[in-house]
């Protein structure tokens, strides 16, 4: 089994793009991230990123492949345990030198594999940061509650309420993004960025990556708390859901935290079905 680096976006898209297409939605993370590296460059998450892939015989089909964005953990693409454990150990043996791991994060399976390497290997500890379930939309169907409004997309009058609500669900979520602004910027010119509005005013948001390859991804969505418990975020979810389709995705994806059974509930009542679980895994100091 062998495992190949490099810092190279080209290289990876080269050697390892067919893999990562070829299973969209296991692989929707790394998808988006390669396609935001080529769109606002290598530097757009902080450090410059480094690449793997990995092919069970020298000359045999990738069948795995990693990338991070320092200083942000490495995602794992769709692949076999042993395959993880092996990436563990490699990037253990490189060093700091190479690059610098605080966790990893991808499905399940393959990061449980890649810790329990880790660990082994450096003697650091390890704790759960997110422990997440991956849906696929089947058939969309209307909210079981339908609320008062209509969908929009985010214009750039919207701008200072978006970046306020994102940064207000960032908190809420313990997730990092750098460059909220520009991520908000972006989104809004690429008609990625949704809105549901009630009498006029906006009270929910969703955002949605870039359909890449027949496959986009909604999230963040978010609604304000005053504005909770109504079905806005359902609403604004379908809606979103609903444009992405009439745009030409195949598969619309959403990431759920397990710990929140209403969420979960509530976007299986819309069409949502189980893809696979993932986790994001956080290792402490050896």
């Amino acid at each position: 089994m062998t495992w190949t680096f490099t810092t190279s976006l080209d290289e990876f898209r080269e050697e390892a793009g067919a893999f990562l297409a070829a299973r969209p939605a296991e692989n929707t993370v790394l998808l988006t991230i390669a396609h935001r590296l080529a769109e606002s460059g290598l530097t757009v998450f902080g450090d410059r990123p480094v690449f793997g892939w990995w092919r069970a015989e020298e000359d045999g089909p990738v069948g795995g492949a990693f990338l991070q964005t320092p200083p942000f953990a490495p995602r794992l693409s769709f692949m076999p345990p042993a395959a993880a454990a092996e990436l563990a150990v490699e990037l253990a043996a490189a060093g700091p030198e190479f690059t610098t791991v605080t966790g990893v994060g991808g499905g399940s399976e393959a990061v449980r594999a890649f810790a329990g390497a880790w660990t082994a290997a450096t003697g650091a500890g390890q704790s759960v940061r997110f422990d997440e379930r991956l849906y696929r939309l089947g058939e969309l169907a209307d909210p079981p509650r339908p609320p008062a409004g209509r969908h929009r997309l985010a214009e750039p009058a919207d701008r200072e309420l978006a970046i306020r609500w994102y940064e207000e669900f960032l908190v809420e979520a313990g997730v990092e993004l750098p460059d909220v602004p520009r991520a908000v910027d972006e989104r809004t010119a690429a008609g990625c960025l949704h809105l549901w509005e009630d009498e006029g005013r906006p009270v929910a948001l969703a955002g949605s990556s870039p359909i890449l390859v027949g496959m986009s991804r909604v999230g963040p969505v978010y609604t304000p708390a005053e504005s909770r418990g109504r079905g806005y975020g359902t609403a604004v979810t379908a809606a979103t859901s609903a444009h992405l389709l009439a745009r030409g995705a195949t598969e619309v994806l959403l990431y759920t935290d397990l710990a929140n059974p209403t969420s979960n509930s509530i976007y299986q009542q819309i069409g949502y079905l189980p893809v696979e679980d993932a986790l994001t895994v956080d290792f402490g100091t050896a």
